[in-house]
C-alpha cells in the first residue's frame, strides 16, 4: 500500500503518461510474491479450486495494478470512490467471514472503517480529495487483501462497477492514456448545474456517461446510482462467498 501511495504521489505532482501507474504497481504487488503469503491456486464458485502454481505470480503481480487502476478510474464524482470502497470492502469482510477465514476477514476491516471515515469528509460537499495517491492506495489494499486471503473471484465480482467502468473506458480509447491527456470529456454541466451526457465523439465512454444517457442528473443522483450498483455487487459478491463455502 506504502508503494502505491508512492506511486500515486509522484503521479499527482507530476502528469505521468497512460501506462505509469499499470507498470509502476507491478513493484507494489512484489512484497506479496518476495514473501510468499499467497496461495498458488485460484478458487472458483462450485467448480473448487484450481492449481496454478507458475501461472499464479502473474495473477498476482496483476491483482494490485487492476484493483489500484479500477478504484482511480472511478474516482471521478466526490464521495464515490470513497463511498464506492466502503461497500466493496464490507462486502469483502462479510465474504471471508462466511469463509470462515476469520484471521484475514479482521485485518480487511479496517479498509473499509477507514473508507467510511474518509466518506464523512469526501462525500458533497467535499471537504478533501484522495487525489491518484488515496485511490490507489485503497485500491491496492484491497487487491493485497484480495491475494493473502485467497478471495481474488469474490473481490473482482464485488468491484464489477468499477471493473466495467474501466473496461467501457478502454474499449473506447482503444489505448491506456492518462484520463487528464483526454481533451474530449464525457459529461458537461447543464444550466442549472446538473450532470448530462456529452455527444463528442472523441469522447470516452464511462460508467457515470451511461447513467447520464437517461437524461440529466445531479452529482448526488450520479454517486447514488453508483452506489447502487456497488451494494448489488456486494450482495452477488456475498453469495458468490457461500456458493464456494457449500463446495468445500
Amino acid at each position: 500500500s506504502f508503494i502505491a501511495f508512492v506511486i500515486g504521489y509522484v503521479d499527482d505532482r507530476k502528469v505521468m503518461g497512460g501506462w505509469f501507474k499499470p507498470l509502476a504497481l507491478l513493484f507494489a504487488a512484489t512484497p506479496i510474491i518476495f514473501l510468499g503469503t499467497y496461495h498458488s491456486h485460484l478458487a472458483f464458485p462450485l467448480f473448487g479450486t484450481v492449481q496454478i502454481p507458475a501461472l499464479y505470480i502473474g495473477v498476482a503481480l496483476l491483482m494490485i495494478p487492476i484493483t489500484g487502476n479500477t478504484i482511480n478510474s472511478i474516482d471521478v464524482l466526490n464521495g464515490v470512490a470513497s463511498g464506492f470502497m466502503t461497500i466493496a470492502s464490507f462486502s469483502l469482510s462479510i465474504a471471508l467471514f462466511i469463509l470462515q477465514n476469520y484471521e484475514i476477514a479482521i485485518i480487511s476491516l479496517p479498509l473499509g472503517f477507514v473508507s467510511l471515515a474518509f466518506y464523512k469528509y469526501h462525500k458533497i460537499p467535499s471537504k478533501i480529495f484522495p487525489g491518484d495517491s488515496g485511490a490507489l492506495t485503497l485500491g491496492a489494499m484491497y487487491g493485497g487483501i484480495a491475494i493473502i486471503g485467497h478471495v481474488e473471484i469474490i473481490a473482482a465480482v464485488a468491484l464489477l462497477p468499477a471493473v466495467i467502468n474501466s473496461f467501457l473506458f478502454l474499449s473506447s480509447m482503444k489505448r491506456i492514456v492518462e484520463h487528464r491527456q483526454i481533451k474530449g470529456k464525457p459529461v458537461e454541466h447543464t444550466e442549472d448545474f446538473k450532470l448530462k451526457a456529452t455527444n463528442d465523439k472523441t469522447a470516452p465512454i464511462t460508467l457515470v456517461r451511461l447513467i447520464l444517457a437517461g437524461g440529466p442528473l445531479s452529482e448526488k443522483q450520479v454517486g447514488y446510482a453508483i452506489f447502487r450498483l456497488a451494494i448489488f455487487s456486494g450482495i452477488l459478491a456475498i453469495i458468490t462467498a457461500i456458493m464456494m463455502r457449500m463446495t468445500i
